[in-house]
């Protein structure tokens, strides 16, 4: 897991407008019943998740776009070494613990990530013999899974073990250098012995095409299998960008391990862009993803571009506004989803080529309120109807929406087109207002993705 750099080379309206469409905020209980990235994944039998930061969730856009979207949660940081154990034998889980139970609570799957990497370890570790070293590890591992037995789906038990380039050697580490290649086998195997219903997952980043370094990992994986070393699950962090593109033989290279006997999990997917390059780049790994039966599910790095990793880059699939980003449209799309009125397939009677996608705006601030601008604009057909959704901060409450029907969901407004701007041209636009009362918060709402027929 990353992480530091990536590793590879409004105006006013009438009042007529305002009274016939006032409405008022309620406290967040729940989130849209519309079709999400979670719910159109879990139709294909695949979870789709995020990585998650505690330190985050607070903030009630990063939570509303979590609980709306996402059926799976990854702590980004908060479960590695330096975190659980920054001194030896003394464990601190709060802040895992914050990012457990929140998905406990919405019903959640959470990935554990992870017990046994090279990075992010605390000194001490370093420093130990081999025999030491080997008390540790299987310590840390018991300790650790132990106090999250019957909660985690799946283990990142080692992480990024193997170095990059032609070799297929594995990377210099302490647990390498001092206990030998060995010492991922014994991690396995410690694992199993500590909680046999999880499942154990070995995971690594430039494995996702046919190369030196996965053809190492799928040589130890078969060993392992043949040998009866317990292992489940393969991940592939897949961190895309230009340099280091969506290889042409990816689903090739994730059918051959599912072809041993693992699950496949894409565990950290970010691909660097915009626009259609972007958008296309993740249709392709899901369209590979949903070709292997035994990959059983995406994970994105992230929510937002604003706290990524490679912000820089752009390379989530919500902006820094959460606002939907056309990568968001295209992954629904091809789970099969509603969002760009595909319908999954069915014979629904919607249009499959109708689409839209929305943008954001704050069109005018003040001290205790602002105005907001939804623009809906049709994709490559004619539309006939839309709808958009809108997560509220908590504590704002909307004053006045004009040039849009909603309906309320606790913070969650559903936002349909009226009878005089619901049918629009291909490429043609319409938009939408409201009226925000602050109330302390003046955050931006999370804007989710637009559907149409």
């Amino acid at each position: 897991m990353p992480r530091s750099l990536p590793r590879r080379a409004g105006g006013a309206v009438t009042t007529a407008l305002l009274a016939a469409t006032m409405v008022t905020a309620l406290s967040h209980t729940a989130t849209a019943a519309d079709d999400t990235l979670g719910s159109a994944a879990a139709a294909k039998g695949r979870y789709f998740g995020t990585a998650v930061a505690a330190n985050h969730l607070g903030e009630s856009a990063y939570t509303g776009t979590l609980d709306r979207e996402f059926t799976a949660v990854t702590p980004e940081n908060e479960m590695k070494w330096d975190a659980t154990e920054p001194t030896r034998n003394t464990f601190t889980f709060s802040a895992a613990d914050q990012i457990a139970g929140h998905a406990q609570s919405k019903g959640m799957k959470l990935r554990g990530h992870t017990l046994v990497w090279h990075s992010q370890l605390p000194s001490w570790v370093s420093g130990l013999g081999a025999s030491d070293l080997r008390t540790a590890m299987n310590n840390h591992i018991t300790q650790v899974m132990q106090h999250y037995k019957g909660k985690i789906y799946a283990w990142d038990v080692v992480n990024e073990a193997f170095q990059d380039g032609t070799s297929g050697a594995r990377r210099s580490s302490p647990f390498q250098d001092k206990l030998g290649n060995g010492f991922i086998e014994e991690a396995f195997r410690t694992a199993r012995a500590v909680d046999p219903d999880a499942k154990l997952c070995y995971n690594d980043y430039n494995t996702d095409g046919i190369n030196a370094k996965s053809n190492a990992v799928y040589t130890m994986v078969k060993d392992f299998k043949s040998r009866g070393v317990p292992i489940d699950c393969v991940g592939f962090q897949s961190h895309f960008n230009s340099a280091s593109p969506v290889p042409s033989d990816y689903q090739a290279n994730l059918q051959r391990f599912a072809d041993l006997g693992v699950d496949v999990q894409i565990t950290e997917l970010d691909i660097e862009g915009s626009g259609t390059a972007q958008a296309d780049n993740y249709a392709n790994v899901v369209k590979a993803c949903l070709a292997v039966t035994r990959c059983t599910g995406i994970t994105v790095w992230g929510i937002t571009d604003k706290y990524s990793w490679r912000a820089s880059g752009t390379p989530l699939l919500f902006d820094s506004n959460y606002a939907a980003k056309p990568a968001y449209t295209a992954v629904l799309t091809t789970l099969g989803g509603t969002g760009s009125g595909d319908g999954g397939g069915g014979d629904d009677g919607g249009d499959p080529g109708a689409a839209c996608t929305v943008a954001y705006d704050r069109t005018s601030d003040w001290t205790d309120g602002y105005n907001g601008q939804v623009t809906v604009t049709a994709g490559s057909a004619p539309i006939t109807s839309w709808s958009v959704t809108l997560t509220f901060p908590s504590g704002q409450k909307v004053s006045a929406l004009w040039n849009g029907s909603p309906t309320w969901n606790g913070d969650v407004a559903t936002v349909r087109s009226t009878t005089y701007n619901g049918s629009l041209a291909a490429g043609a636009s319409t938009s939408f207002g409201f009226t925000v009362m602050k109330n302390g918060n003046s955050a931006a709402p999370a804007l989710g993705a637009c559907t149409a027929s």
